[in-house]
């Protein structure tokens, strides 16, 4: 995708009042958008790494300005380095099992992926004994579900395909891009 438009979609996606964005590390030129959005949108835009999988991706991403870190599994040594530099840590886990460790071992939230696998139910079946730890259902999110995510108790929610639309943006039509992250955004207030 071009330099300059992901510019555009970063702008219309902070004028639509959203405030958090991920950039995953296995996206061609991770480091330099992360940089980008720290050093352009800073105030507007908080800025994460995704698919952080490995030391030198979390070294990259950090040096890059990244905000918060996000993985797609439970990696002991990523989330205690995280820990250690007061870095918000968002593991990726399935199982109670995996959840819980996260969580035991410094998770900031703990994202549940893939969370339509199984539903908001899930979600609101692994809160009744684990309540104290966030969770943050990811994959398959969308505005049709999302209310049900919450109702399950959801602390926050991970949105990707759903969140962009591929269409608007090869038509590059920014005001459907930003009446469509509204609706998003205001699912969130």
């Amino acid at each position: 995708m071009p330099f300059d438009t992901i510019k555009n979609i970063l702008s219309v996606y902070a004028e639509a009042g959203l405030s958090t964005i991920e950039i995953t590390m296995n996206t061609e030129g991770a480091a330099e958008m992360i940089e980008f959005i720290a050093s352009n949108f800073s105030g507007k835009l908080n800025i994460g790494a995704g698919t952080v999988c490995t030391q030198a991706e979390l070294d990259s991403a950090l040096n890059a300005g990244a905000q918060f870190i996000v993985t797609p599994v439970v990696n002991q040594k990523i989330i205690e380095g995280c820990v250690k530099a007061g870095i918000p840590i968002f593991p990726g886990a399935f199982t109670p099992t995996e959840i819980y460790n996260a969580w035991d071992m410094g998770a900031y939230m703990v994202k549940v992926f893939p969370a339509t696998q199984m539903g908001p139910s899930y979600i609101k079946e692994v809160k009744a004994p684990l309540n104290k730890i966030k969770l943050v259902p990811t994959g398959g999110i969308t505005l049709d579900n999302i209310e049900a995510f919450k109702n399950a108790g959801a602390d926050g929610y991970g949105l990707g395909s759903s969140l962009f639309d591929k269409k608007l943006i090869e038509q590059e039509n920014w005001s459907g891009l930003k009446i469509h992250l509204q609706k998003f955004a205001e699912k969130f207030a």
